[in-house]
């Protein structure tokens, strides 16, 4: 089966939004083809917005950041060819190499960093910063899913997202999301690779909520006192409280490993894994 001149592959993932397939372009290149669907795109207003967004998407660049490739928001099935990245999530990695230490998480949240300045600077709010949508590949972690991703029928971008990792101001009547939020949610992630739970806990999506409003997050066991101010600060419930996204890149690169973390073992390996793998989908697909 092809769509937009990409032969599909394999069923990578599938949500309320749409499906993720692993495809190949008339070169051999694998991408991620991930499509919208029909209920979707006959939403009024949904393709102008897909338009609209899809164009900033691709003019995001940078090492730390899945390239949107290709897009046809005009399609009967509008999709988006990004860029594949062959590497465990963020959760697996963390979960075999065990929570990160104080160089190790630095070099995570410069890297992450330096993919928000890269969306940032295209125009965009990415709004679901999550560990769900970073992947640790041979070249470092990749961002996934900005731009497009938040829009669905009759949702406005600000009610959008993963409880844990949304900002205050996305919570409230009248929020507006801007650069400060994917700092809040990029602060939660940190929070998570190094502790192993959320800032505001788990549970009933309810109760984490309300925790995001109305607590402080939970910081105990990020590598000492410097980081625990440093992810009180990007997790302010005021976004004027938290710093920039270039503040966090200098903050944490400061602090970064010369060795990363993603380039030993078992990380190398499940990289390793997963590359064999998608090598072996693209050899009989």
């Amino acid at each position: 089966m092809e769509l937009g001149g990409y032969r599909i592959v394999s069923l990578l993932g599938e949500g309320d939004r749409g499906c993720v397939h692993l495809a190949r372009s008339a070169s051999g290149r694998p991408v991620a083809l991930r499509t919208v669907h029909a209920r979707l795109a006959e939403a009024p207003g949904f393709r102008a917005c897909f338009r609209r967004e899809a164009a900033a998407a691709r003019a995001v660049t940078g090492p730390y950041s899945a390239a949107v490739l290709d897009a046809d928001p005009d399609a009967e099935q509008p999709w988006l060819a990004v860029e594949f990245c062959a590497g465990p999530g963020l959760p697996e990695a963390v979960a075999a190499y065990g929570p990160l230490g104080d160089a190790d998480l630095a070099a995570l949240g410069a890297a992450l960093a330096h993919a928000l300045s890269g969306v940032h600077a295209a125009g965009v709010v990415h709004r679901g910063v999550k560990p769900s949508h970073v992947i640790i590949t041979r070249a470092g972690p990749k961002l996934l899913d900005f731009g497009v991703a938040r829009y669905a029928a009759g949702e406005s971008p600000v009610a959008v997202g993963s409880p844990g990792f949304l900002a205050p101001e996305q919570l409230v009547r009248d929020g507006c999301p801007g650069s400060a939020t994917d700092v809040f949610a990029l602060g939660a992630v940190l929070a998570v690779a190094a502790t192993g739970r959320g800032p505001f806990g788990s549970g009933r999506t309810p109760g984490v909520l309300h925790r995001t409003l109305h607590e402080d997050p939970d910081l105990l066991g990020v590598p000492g006192a410097a980081w625990s101010g440093f992810l009180g600060r990007c997790l302010a419930r005021t976004p004027a409280a938290r710093p920039t996204v270039a503040e966090v890149m200098a903050w944490c690169g400061e602090r970064a490993a010369r060795s990363p973390w993603w380039g030993r073992e078992p990380v190398r390996d499940l990289i390793h894994q997963e590359e064999e793998e998608v090598t072996e989908l693209l050899r009989w697909g």
